[in-house]
């Protein structure tokens, strides 16, 4: 009987006679005491948050199943179950690296030098609504918004100053955007070159995850199947011209704050990212020119070992399965690299401070299932926009744990716990039955336009909401210890309605400062692109930004060709 503490290849252990009698007498001990559910409100239950059945006690008995070679091998070592890298964080820490952006780009600037004088070592942009989907700031539709969840880009004038002073030769940066995400690759593009920087020496990730919108966030703008040629296109433009970028960052992230479980996480996560293989492979790419800078992005929950189960398994069914059916033959094209965040669903308005803790839990999560870059949310994101002090504990909370907690300083620590392993096995089966389900209704796009996806999320949404009502569940502040007092206040960042003026006029100048024939010759260009599938839609839309196009005429330009997306109602 293999077991997780056997050497790779090796003979397992048997329990002796001895051990199995121990066993039998704990087993004894547990039954004759009241093993009924726990009480209500108590804070302890026999399920994870995702409904996994927990036993009290794990043994030998529960990784009987368990092959080391095949299962677990060393860090570094097919299927990276115990991490990518043979050194682990020995070698090389996580990178840290803050989520921000709010009001106009000077204003984001500001920020972005703050944290990196801190010690962050890469910048992750946040966009304002408008800018996600895909309007300009003095559109009707951004009435409002403009400035108010992240930064206002509208055009390359304003990613140039989102950028002052910041050396994109030397940084890596994350941006979180989906619908408009070949606009702004574009102008990121445009931006390093007008400081005369190659874009072959950038490197970052793009989110681009359109097929999370339609299931989860819901920032779309064009329909499914053009959308993801769109992003085929970003593929081959990167693995040609940019070969440190990172174009797409497959995100469970939103799937999980829309309601899921852990579990359906994993594998619609997953599942989005093999439909992007597949749509690269049908499109005549080779799996191993793109697949090594395919990325992801996954939430850090607040059960901690369910957290750390999740990354482990999802290691692990990427390799099989990129390696076993898509026939990666390159090492790098196996294993899965992810970026984690905080999960923003489980802060709490009630008591913000307690924040501060959940934060850190999750974030050790994070670190012991091995990801390779950290965002930590601020106690004060559930009311507002965070402030400067706010998102310096947050970053600090990532320097406690990486400089004085010691986690580092052994390569998977869990690796081999009865209990981890058994859980990670567990729900690699469940995400396998969740993949077999998808393939029923022939894909991720048919499964999406089916509302599979909404329904599941939905349910389990329903389910979770349920046990807090009950107090089966319980959550510090909420529906218990709650304070009766009226909650101190705190420090909230504001941003002022004359950032959505002043930002109205900035993109109205430059309209009006712009060479307009060279805008319309561009945008024309660009739409000839979009209904020629042999063509690639990045250069033009490179040339469109050049011109100082903003987003939101891009985007018109190419809703008329493509169209947009309506949802069908799911309920």
């Amino acid at each position: 009987m293999a077991t997780a503490i056997d050497r790779p290849g090796g003979p397992g252990p048997k329990p002796s006679p001895d051990f199995e009698e121990q066993r039998a007498h704990w087993d004894s001990k547990w039954h004759s005491r009241d093993a009924r559910r726990h009480e209500p409100g108590s804070g302890a239950t026999d399920r994870t948050i995702s409904d996994i059945p927990l036993r009290p006690l794990y043994d030998p008995s529960d990784v009987a199943q368990l092959d080391l070679a095949r299962d677990l091998a060393y860090p570094g070592e097919f299927p990276y179950t115990r991490g990518i890298h043979p050194g682990g964080y020995r070698d090389r820490l996580w990178t840290m690296r803050q989520f921000a952006g709010f009001g106009n780009a000077k204003q984001t600037n500001e920020r972005y030098h703050f944290l990196l004088s801190q010690g962050q070592m890469g910048l992750s942009v946040a966009f304002d609504m408008p800018t996600l989907m895909g309007f300009d700031s003095d559109a009707p539709q951004a009435r409002g918004e403009v400035g108010k969840c992240g930064v206002a880009i509208d055009s390359l004038r304003d990613m140039q100053a989102l950028f002052d002073g910041i050396d994109l030769g030397a940084i890596t940066t994350s941006m979180t955007i989906n619908g408009p995400a070949a606009i702004a690759l574009a102008q990121y593009v445009a931006t390093a070159e007008s400081k005369g920087i190659p874009r072959r020496a950038l490197g970052g990730t793009l989110q681009a995850d359109i097929l999370k919108e339609y299931i989860a966030q819901k920032e779309w703008i064009f329909p499914p199947r053009p959308h993801v040629r769109v992003i085929v296109d970003m593929m081959k433009f990167a693995a040609a011209e940019m070969p440190k970028w990172n174009t797409i960052s497959i995100s469970g992230y939103h799937i999980r704050e829309a309601g899921s479980t852990a579990v359906q996480e994993l594998a619609f996560t997953l599942a989005d990212g093999f439909a992007y293989v597949e749509a690269a492979i049908a499109a005549g790419m080779d799996v191993d020119t793109f697949a090594p800078r395919l990325s992801f992005f996954f939430n850090s929950h607040i059960d901690f070992f369910e957290e750390i189960c999740k990354f482990r398994a999802a290691r692990r069914i990427y390799a099989r399965r990129m390696r076993d059916k898509y026939g990666a033959k390159d090492p790098r094209s196996w294993t899965l690299r992810f970026h984690t965040q905080t999960a923003g669903c489980s802060a709490t308005a009630q008591q913000p401070e307690n924040n501060i803790v959940r934060v850190a839990f999750e974030a050790m999560a994070a670190v012991l299932g091995g990801t390779q870059s950290l965002h930590t949310n601020s106690m004060d994101e559930v009311l507002a926009l965070p402030t400067e002090k706010s998102v310096e504990i947050a970053l600090r909370t990532q320097q406690v744990l990486a400089y004085e907690t010691n986690v580092t300083n052994v390569v998977d620590p869990l690796g081999g716990s009865y209990f981890v392993e058994a859980l990670t096995a567990e729900m690699e089966k469940q995400a396998e039955a969740y993949f077999a389900q998808i393939e029923e209704y022939g894909g991720v796009v048919e499964a999406i336009e089916a509302g599979f996806f909404q329904h599941e999320i939905a349910d389990a949404s329903y389910r979770y909401q349920r046990s807090l009502e009950t107090k089966e569940r319980v959550i510090v502040g909420v529906n218990a210890f709650e304070r009766d007092e009226a909650a101190a206040a705190i420090d909230l960042l504001k941003i002022g309605v004359e950032i959505e003026r002043n930002q109205a006029r900035s993109v109205q100048d430059v309209r009006g400062a712009r060479d307009a024939a060279r805008v319309q010759s561009a945008l024309a260009e660009l739409q000839r692109a979009c209904r020629d599938e042999t063509r690639n839609v990045m250069p033009p839309l490179i040339e469109a930004v050049q011109a100082l196009a903003t987003e939101g005429e891009i985007v018109e330009a190419m809703v008329e060709v493509y169209g947009r997306y309506t949802e069908r109602a799911a309920f």
